[in-house]
C-alpha cells in the first residue's frame, strides 16, 4: 500500500466516518449492521461478499459507497456466458500507420479499478470467477507473461443470491477465503418497508455526497493497523479458529456439524476486522465485544458444513454460537 497523504490526520479523519454513514443512509434505509460492516470491510482493506434475496437494495448500497467515496468505480454484472477477459481485460492488435508495424496491447478490463461492484457474482461459471483470485489476494493482474498492479485502494465488492435459487453456481472455496466478511442482507423491518416505498416512489433524488478521497480512505488503513489488541485477545481469536476445525479437543458441535474448519486466514482477517470496528466506533484498541460482533461475518462463509449439519437444518451460524460458548474468553 502507497503511503497516504501526511496532511491526513487520523483523529481529523474519524468523523468523517459519520459523515460516510449519513451520506449512505440518503440513498439506503435501514441496514444499519449492514452498512457498519460493510465500512469495517473498507477499513480493513478487505473484500466483501454481501448475500440475500434480490431486491434488498445490495447493489443500490455498494453503488452508493462508490459514490460517496472519490474513488474509480465500476461495476461487473456477472452472467452464465461472461468470459474472464471481459473482467480482466485482453491484447489487441494494433498497427502504426507510420511504419506498418503491428504489436499487441494489453486492454485492460473493468477490474482496473478502486472499488469494483461484483453484482451476482454466482450466477456466473467456476471459470469466470476464478478470473478474480489473483486479484483479490495479490492485487495484481497476470495477462500474457506480464503482471500488471491494480490500483490502491482495490476492493471487490460483491453480491450473490442464496445459492438455492436458480440459475446460480456455489463459489470455489479459494474464494469465498478472499472474502474478509459474508455480509447478511435480510429484509426491512415494516417501519424502513414504508419508508423505502416513500422514499423511493416520490421526487426525491437520494443523490450521495462525496465525503472521503483515496489518501483519506489510505490513511484510516493504515491506522486500523494501529489500533492495539491484546495477547488475552489474540490468544482467544487463535483458539476460536482452531477450535472450528474438527479432531480431538474440538468442541462436540464442530466435530458433528463441521466437515471443514476455517484457516489461518480466518484469524487474520477477525483481528483486522476487530480493528476496524474499535476504530470505526472511536476507539483505539480492540475487545472482546468487537470479536464476537464479527465472528460470524468472518467465519460463517469458511466453515464447510457436514451432511448431518445440513440434515439437522444446522447453519455456520449455528456453529459458531456454539464455539463462543466452548471457547470462554479468559477470566
Amino acid at each position: 500500500m502507497t503511503a497516504p497523504d501526511p496532511s491526513h490526520d487520523v483523529d481529523s479523519l474519524l468523523p468523517r466516518l459519520n459523515e460516510l454513514r449519513s451520506a449512505l443512509a440518503q440513498a439506503v434505509v435501514g441496514q444499519h449492521e449492514v452498512v457498519e460492516q460493510l465500512l469495517i470491510g473498507l477499513l480493513a482493506g478487505g473484500h466483501c461478499l454481501l448475500e440475500g434475496a434480490p431486491g434488498l437494495g445490495k447493489t443500490l448500497l455498494v453503488r452508493s459507497l462508490g459514490q460517496a467515496l472519490e474513488l474509480q468505480f465500476r461495476r461487473v454484472q456477472f452472467t452464465p456466458d461472461l468470459m474472464p477477459s471481459d473482467i480482466l481485460g485482453t491484447e489487441l492488435l494494433e498497427e502504426d500507420h507510420g511504419t506498418g508495424k503491428r504489436a499487441f496491447r494489453f486492454q485492460q478490463g473493468p477490474i482496473f479499478t478502486n472499488l469494483l461492484l461484483a453484482d451476482e457474482l454466482n450466477r456466473t461459471p467456476p471459470k469466470t470467477q476464478a478470473a478474480l483470485l489473483e486479484a483479490m489476494q495479490e492485487r495484481t493482474v497476470s495477462y500474457a507473461g506480464t503482471t500488471y498492479a491494480l490500483p490502491s485502494p482495490f476492493f471487490v465488492l460483491a453480491t450473490q443470491n442464496p445459492i438455492e435459487q436458480a440459475g446460480t453456481y456455489p463459489l470455489p472455496e479459494a474464494q469465498l477465503d478472499r472474502f474478509l466478511l459474508h455480509v447478511r442482507v435480510d429484509y426491512p423491518s415494516e417501519t424502513e418497508e414504508r419508508d423505502i416505498l416513500a422514499q423511493t416512489t416520490g421526487s426525491h433524488s437520494g443523490a450521495v455526497p462525496k465525503v472521503m478521497d483515496a489518501d483519506a480512505v489510505k490513511a484510516l488503513q493504515l491506522a486500523v493497523r494501529d489500533v492495539h489488541i491484546s495477547s488475552d485477545l489474540l490468544s482467544w481469536i487463535t483458539r476460536l479458529v482452531r477450535a472450528s476445525r474438527p479432531g480431538d479437543g474440538a468442541p462436540a458441535e464442530v466435530n458433528n456439524w463441521i466437515k471443514w474448519g476455517a484457516g489461518p486466514r480466518a484469524g487474520q482477517s477477525l483481528v483486522l476486522a476487530a480493528k476496524a470496528r474499535a476504530l470505526l466506533q472511536g476507539r483505539f484498541a480492540a475487545t472482546r465485544e468487537d470479536v464476537q460482533a464479527l465472528a460470524a461475518p468472518v467465519m460463517r462463509h469458511r466453515l464447510l458444513l457436514s451432511f448431518a449439519a445440513e440434515a439437522e437444518h444446522k447453519s455456520a451460524d449455528d456453529v459458531i454460537a456454539a464455539l463462543l460458548r466452548a471457547v470462554p474468553f479468559p477470566a
